[in-house]
């Protein structure tokens, strides 16, 4: 294993998006991490699958964490299916009924229930495919050159 694999993301929520992004590589899905919505909402992985279906995961670190959210229903409008990803010391009592359930790691992850599917409106989806396509060349760019990201964008784009 080289040293870069060995680089753990310091905070919890991060480390579970590491490892359901793992989970659902393994399943034919591309992520992106920290993805804002044309809402201005921000999910912690939205998974665009292999058929184009659309899934949000919702991390979250502990009680207090999940307590705190508030937006979380603001994201189904955007997805097909809704999970939630949490370690396996969280209190799952905690979490909605009807919302799907990852337990997860920085390594890995496991679906325990399944999110309920409630397919995307065709001009919804169309959007979401390009805004996805958008960030994720956005962010390709930014990373194989940090200096783009200090230039002027056009209104309206998001630069993750």
């Amino acid at each position: 294993m080289d040293q870069a694999s060995d680089i753990l993301p310091a905070m919890p929520g991060p480390r579970l998006a590491r490892g359901v992004a793992r989970a659902l590589r393994s399943m034919g899905f591309a992520c992106i991490e920290e993805m804002c919505l044309a809402t201005g909402l921000r999910v912690d992985l939205m998974a665009l699958g292999p058929k184009g279906e659309f899934w949000v995961i919702e991390c979250k670190s502990g009680r207090a964490d999940f307590r705190a959210d508030r937006k979380w229903q603001g994201y189904l409008e955007f997805c097909d299916r809704f999970f939630w990803a949490v370690d396996g010391d969280f209190p799952t009592d905690l979490l909605p009924e009807g919302t799907g359930l990852i337990i997860a790691d920085a390594y890995d992850a496991e679906i325990l229930r399944m999110g309920p599917e409630t397919a995307l409106a065709g001009a919804r989806r169309k959007a979401m495919l390009r805004d996805f396509a958008r960030h994720a060349a956005l962010r390709l760019q930014t990373f194989r050159d940090p200096g783009v990201a200090g230039l002027t964008v056009p209104p309206g784009s998001q630069i993750p």
